[in-house]
């Protein structure tokens, strides 16, 4: 069983929550509850879960300022919310889960299940602490991201991004130091995920990072060629866009 702490300032939420773990998560068992922050940074440091499922938004706080009191974590986060707001983005930045109110019991399930898996590993630490780093910024200058892979993630600074390229439903993350890093999630995800500001998706296969691009030549789409030397093609379809970004 997987000791986890509830945090909700609705004690209904508390309630229909504790009922659905006990229903339909029978690894997961529910040791202790809270209301607002510091009741919660007192249940979590006395009773060590193995996981917590956290509300965003609390009386005399938020979820962020618990956790920098908490700092560092050694238990698995998911946030339940019922606000799809900018804290959204730099949750999916640090690849740490999160639910919507109301809850999903699939995706309850998913996520409980994900977590019991990642309990094991060592990068919570990581992600929290990009986590709060990422909040502080503006939601238009989050600056690090963290990749999941097949064995734990890979931390990048988006800037060093150079392009990302679709496999299937793996991404191949190319960055400036000459890594490529194999991404559990597909090009579709990081398309909505980096800005569109600075990238660009320039074909079904290719999505790039704008400020790394070294040439374009004309054609029907026309061609780029990216810092790391690849020469990509520009879907016909996507030129206008591309070019429109430069303007």
């Amino acid at each position: 069983m997987f000791k986890t702490v509830i945090v909700d300032d609705e004690p209904k939420n508390l309630r229909i929550l504790k009922q659905l773990l006990l229903d339909y998560c029978p690894r997961i068992q529910v040791i202790g509850e809270a209301t607002d922050v510091k009741s919660a940074f007192e249940v979590i440091r006395t009773l060590s879960p193995d996981l917590v499922l956290l509300d965003i938004e609390m009386p005399y706080g938020n979820a962020f300022d618990l956790l920098d009191q908490l700092m560092p974590v050694d238990f698995e986060i998911i946030f339940v919310t019922a606000f799809d707001n900018y804290s959204l983005k730099a949750i999916k930045y640090s690849a740490l889960d999160y639910l919507l109110k109301p809850v999903d019991i699939a995706e309850l399930q998913a996520a409980t299940d994900k977590a019991i898996v990642k309990i094991a590993g060592k990068n919570v630490n990581q992600q929290v602490a990009l986590l709060l780093n990422n909040f502080k910024s503006q939601q238009t200058n989050l600056t690090k991201i963290a990749i999941p892979t097949m064995d734990g993630f890979v931390f990048l600074n988006v800037e060093d991004i150079i392009r990302c390229e679709a496999n299937g439903a793996y991404t191949f993350i190319y960055s400036v130091k000459n890594e490529k890093v194999i991404a559990s999630k597909s090009i579709k995800e990081y398309e909505e995920l980096l800005p569109a500001t600075n990238f660009c998706r320039i074909h079904n296969s290719h999505l790039v990072n704008l400020n790394r691009i070294k040439k374009y030549s004309k054609g029907r789409g026309g061609t780029i060629i990216m810092e790391d030397g690849a020469i990509l093609e520009v879907a016909s379809r996507r030129r206008d866009e591309f070019l429109a970004k430069f303007k």
